[in-house]
C-alpha cells in the first residue's frame, strides 16, 4: 500500500480545466501542484506563495537586456518621448 492519502473536492470544470493547462504549461500536473500548494502552506503557517509563470513580455525585455539589444537614446528626452508613444 502507498503512503498517500487521497484528496477529493469540488470546482468548476472550466476552473479545473484551465489550471490543469496552466501547470502543464509549467510542467507540472494537478497533483503536483496541489501538493505544492498544501507543502508550502505547511511551511508559511498559512496561505503560501503566489507562483506563476513568466509573462512573455518580461522574458523579452530581460533577454533584450541581457543581449544590450533594443533602441538606444542618447537623450533623456528621446527616452521620454518614446515611453509616452508607447
Amino acid at each position: 500500500m502507498a503512503d498517500t492519502a487521497t484528496i477529493s473536492f469540488r470546482t468548476d470544470p472550466q476552473v479545473k480545466q484551465r489550471a490543469k493547462e496552466l501547470y502543464e504549461s509549467m510542467g507540472l500536473d494537478l497533483s503536483t501542484a496541489l501538493n505544492m500548494f498544501l507543502r508550502q502552506s505547511l511551511t508559511d503557517n498559512g496561505m503560501p506563495f503566489r507562483a506563476t509563470r513568466e509573462n512573455p513580455a518580461n522574458l523579452e525585455a530581460r533577454r533584450q537586456a541581457d543581449a544590450h539589444d533594443g533602441v538606444a537614446f542618447s537623450s533623456v528626452d528621446g527616452l521620454m518621448k518614446d515611453l509616452m508613444d508607447a
